[in-house]
């Protein structure tokens, strides 16, 4: 079956909530274990999905490159919360960025969701990204899609106003959530965080190997 087919047939039906506890645990834990679970959003009537590929932890006060290693701000408050919930910045004044929030309340810690692969709601991702693809797009027009943090905002229609604080283990409150099909990866790797000036040796950043989908070239 190609990607276009795919990606407008992908059954969700067995796609089960994660729980909070999930989120209430290291953002390294965290991080790897969400490789290969479904980031989905509720567009009106459409179902969104993608499946993760790529992951970052960021780990708090004790973290110089995270949000919260300067204390509790309006700006970051998500952080200090309960797990599981969204938290969204813009960078370079035009690309916003989604992170799930981990650990108990009062310990800020976080996961920034890289990468999707696109698996439901193609048509209405392309939109959003403004993307014309053909009826049958290749691997390398489908990862115009989704392969890195902004486009991956960008793809499901993710921004600070509409979706900040945002519940992501509870689809009856939430247009936003995370979810395991039982989906069974490959191998992972782990390498330094990308896009960033502080703590950049730090081995963070979680990919599945071989995808087609992860941000940069492909790890073998």
């Amino acid at each position: 079956m190609d990607s276009h087919a795919v990606a407008n047939s992908f059954d969700l039906s067995n796609a089960r909530p994660l729980p909070r506890k999930f989120f209430d645990r290291d953002p390294r834990i965290v991080g790897r274990e969400l490789l290969g679970k479904l980031l989905i959003r509720r567009h009106g009537e459409r179902i969104l999905a993608g499946r993760l590929v790529e992951t970052e932890a960021y780990l708090g006060a004790d973290d110089p490159a995270a949000h919260s290693a300067a204390g509790q701000t309006p700006r970051n408050a998500v952080l200090f919360g309960p797990a599981g919930h969204a938290y969204v910045y813009l960078i370079y004044g035009n690309h916003f960025c989604l992170n799930v929030s981990c650990l108990p309340k009062g310990h800020p810690g976080c996961v920034l969701l890289r990468a999707i692969e696109p698996v439901a709601g193609l048509q209405e991702m392309s939109r959003f990204r403004h993307l014309d693809l053909p009826p049958a797009p290749s691997t390398t027009q489908l990862r115009l899609i989704s392969t890195g943090p902004g486009r991956l905002a960008h793809a499901l229609a993710i921004t600070r106003l509409r979706d900040n604080g945002k519940d992501m283990t509870s689809p009856k409150t939430s247009d936003l959530w995370l979810a395991d099909d039982g989906f069974v990866i490959g191998e992972i790797a782990e390498t330094p965080r990308i896009g960033i000036t502080k703590a950049v040796g730090h081995p963070l950043r979680y990919v599945v190997r071989d995808s087609n989908f992860v941000s940069g070239k492909k790890l073998r």
